[in-house]
């Protein structure tokens, strides 16, 4: 009983840190960006809750920031890819590289004023719906830059990066 109870009590502590991570994130971008955030803050409790449970129950695959500007064009878009390992690693710390993520992210281009977002989900497989999230249609990337960031934030049983795609 003892292991089941740490691994969920573990697991449930790296969800928790890894959303805090991609929402923090998510944030510090629509604020570098001048994009209005009534919305992200308005919504925080919902997003947190389900983007921790699919992190916990391990159906998340990647959190998409799609940057919609007046012109049609959708870019910047801002992908959190989360991997998991199956049994956690015991010497695994709860990590976040924020000041090395504010560095990556002064080098994303400026968008027009008017520009607002969307986020997304994908999933690796079933996952338990959650109240405000429903089927959406994401925006091409083709014909968009990638850039790489790497592991964003780390925790016991699963870590989480950003790709930042740009025209």
């Amino acid at each position: 009983m003892t292991s089941t109870y740490t691994y969920s009590y573990t697991r449930t502590h790296t969800a928790t840190h890894l959303t805090d991570v991609i929402l923090g994130t998510i944030t510090d971008i629509l604020a570098d960006l001048g994009i209005n955030m009534d919305r992200i803050h308005r919504d925080w409790v919902q997003n947190e809750n389900a983007i921790k449970a699919w992190i916990e129950e391990g159906s998340l695959d990647t959190v998409v920031l799609e940057c919609h500007q007046p012109s049609g064009a959708v870019a910047p878009v801002i992908e959190f890819p989360v991997s998991y390992t199956p049994s956690g690693d015991g010497n695994a710390g709860f990590t976040a590289s924020r000041a090395r993520a504010a560095r990556f992210r002064a080098k994303f281009d400026q968008v027009p004023t008017g520009t607002t977002y969307q986020l997304f989900c994908t999933f690796n497989g079933p996952r338990t719906p959650q109240p405000g999230w429903g089927a959406g249609q994401r925006a091409s990337i083709d014909g968009l830059r990638g850039i790489t960031f790497g592991t964003l934030g780390s925790a016991p049983h699963a870590s989480t990066g950003m790709r930042y795609f740009h025209t």
